[in-house]
């Protein structure tokens, strides 16, 4: 007689894994809870422990985000990594012919996270950092990997994210980021104008894989009144060959 079948349960570390993959794509209990496929209950315990080690922050609003321990451990993980080394050279090449800071961010779900970040040589800073989430909507890299997909994708994502105002300019209806997605598609590259954070202006260039999909993005930022209007038309192409390149590369150790 065979003895019947017992499913095993998952163990601790099992749990917390699924737990710190469920907050790259969300941040509500319940639809964390839902993609790690957890009781909401044992979600909530590790969350707690996590916040109490500095792991994952809770929000104002009862979300939970990656903290100052993750962000650590994922810019190393990035420093360290086979992406970020076949990405620096292109990267370092692009801040040094513009003097402005560069970022670099691979795609996570619905979002976008901060891979890379040279500082240019202005003396003021962009504020941003390895680790930190990008909302795709708003930023140059962010509508620079959204240009790359389906529009029918593009509404689910937005379907999705709720296309949240950051600034005045920020586009917050899924037809004028359509219509703005349209004119990335035809220049092959992206702007932020402002509609992101105050005062800073961004340009960004898709990285994408054989298949033409993005995977990530490249930007160069800085102050509005430092990159004016003008400077866009100058740093775009520059910003498009640093993005083919680190494709080619990121592509070449595929």
């Amino acid at each position: 007689m065979s003895s019947p079948t017992t499913t095993q349960s998952p163990s601790a570390i099992a749990k917390l894994v699924a737990v710190a993959e469920a907050l790259i794509e969300q941040r509500r209990l319940s639809r964390i809870a839902n993609t790690a496929g957890l009781p909401i209950s044992t979600v909530h315990r590790i969350l707690q422990e996590l916040v109490a080690h500095g792991w994952v922050r809770e929000g104002d609003e009862h979300d939970y985000v990656l903290g100052p321990g993750l962000i650590r451990l994922a810019a190393r993980a990035a420093d360290d990594s086979d992406l970020a080394r076949a990405a620096r050279p292109a990267l370092r090449a692009l801040c040094e012919r513009t003097g402005y800071t560069v970022h670099f961010a691979v795609r996570q779900g619905d979002e976008a996270v901060y891979f890379e970040k040279l500082e240019g040589r202005g003396a003021y800073g962009i504020q941003s950092r390895v680790g930190a989430s990008v909302s795709l909507h708003c930023t140059a890299m962010g509508k620079a990997i959204l240009a790359a997909l389906p529009d029918d994708e593009v509404r689910r994502i937005a379907a999705r994210s709720g296309l949240p105002r950051r600034m005045p300019n920020t586009l917050t209806t899924p037809d004028a980021l359509l219509a703005n997605l349209a004119s990335v598609r035809a220049r092959g590259w992206a702007l932020d104008d402002e509609e992101n954070v105050s005062r800073v202006r961004c340009v960004g260039a898709a990285v994408v894989n054989h298949g033409a999909e993005p995977i990530g993005a490249v930007s160069v930022s800085g102050l509005s009144f430092d990159i004016a209007r003008a400077q866009v038309a100058r740093l775009a192409p520059m910003v498009v060959r640093a993005a083919r390149e680190v494709s080619a590369a990121l592509n070449t150790r595929a």
